[in-house]
């Protein structure tokens, strides 16, 4: 464990993010269970929801640190610090984040695709597959797949995320399956940073220390988690659709480093965004100095 911070006088706790899927589980398990515990004044207070909910929460200077969209660093860099070598992504096949098809991909220009609200980068991301990786051109609708399913509806292709991809990826009416992880790898060969960890610079800068001392905790929590993948694993699966082995294979699929490689990947996600007009420019990486 690190060690403890130098008091600043402050005892509110650090407030932060948690991204309400499964797949940050190896992350908070050794947090929620007490297996890792803050050292120092107030700890942490979690404030759980969909990446998208996080995004706005950090925006507007309501969390201190938290897992986001990796687009809301490219649109407020000026904002955030990024936690170092830490992130949410694959190097492959991601499982949970899914475009699922009536018809093949390559058959969807013009038509209607269903996505979710709760993640800016993923949507982003299918855009880009769709039309520069593929050559199609299809409208977007947002809109809750579960509900609409459930209606009896049935567009002919939906971008699933997180829990729901998990549950919808087999779905009989939807044969088709791109994952947007392995889509990405295939186009360049990269990995693919669906989330980032940030700090609010205003946090950084009323409370560099316990703000630190926060970032530090979650750094030990990911080595922990992934040194624990077959334990989280078991306890994944007692609530899933998913077996035991199926849920190790997920969480081993996923990346939870930022390093070089992981990097390359994301400044070259965040390039095609900015010749796509989605951001302004390419932004520089500011990592918080720990």
């Amino acid at each position: 464990m690190p060690g403890a911070p130098h008091s600043t006088g402050h005892t509110r706790p650090i407030k932060l993010g948690r991204i309400g899927y499964l797949n940050v589980l190896p992350l908070h398990y050794p947090l929620e269970q007490g297996v890792l515990t803050p050292n120092w004044a107030g700890g942490f207070e979690l404030v759980s929801g969909p990446p998208a909910e996080l995004n706005i929460l950090m925006d507007h200077g309501r969390l201190d640190l938290s897992g986001c969209s990796c687009i809301e660093y490219a649109r407020h860099p000026e904002k955030y610090c990024i936690v170092p070598d830490l992130a949410i992504g694959s190097r492959g096949p991601v499982q949970s984040v899914l475009l699922i098809c009536r018809t093949k991909p390559e058959d969807l220009d013009g038509a209607s695709v269903l996505v979710s609200a709760q993640s800016h980068t993923s949507a982003a991301l299918v855009d880009l597959l769709l039309r520069r990786h593929i050559g199609v051109t299809p409208r977007y609708v947002t809109g809750d797949a579960t509900a609409l399913l459930s209606a009896g509806e049935r567009p002919e292709a939906i971008l699933c995320i997180g829990d729901e991809a998990l549950n919808l990826r087999r779905h009989p009416d939807y044969p088709v399956r791109m994952d947007l992880g392995e889509a990405w790898r295939e186009w360049t060969g990269l990995p693919f940073i669906f989330g980032l960890w940030i700090a609010s610079r205003e946090a950084v800068r009323s409370r560099p220390e316990e703000v630190k001392a926060g970032a530090r905790l979650l750094i030990e929590a990911k080595k922990w988690g992934q040194a624990n993948l077959d334990h989280i694993s078991a306890v994944a699966a007692k609530g899933s659709i998913l077996t035991g082995e199926e849920m190790r294979s997920y969480f081993a699929g996923l990346v939870y480093d930022l390093e070089e490689r992981e990097l390359e990947g994301l400044r070259l996600f965040y390039r095609h965004l900015a010749q796509a007009g989605v951001i302004p420019d390419p932004p520089e990486l500011h990592f918080l100095q720990l």
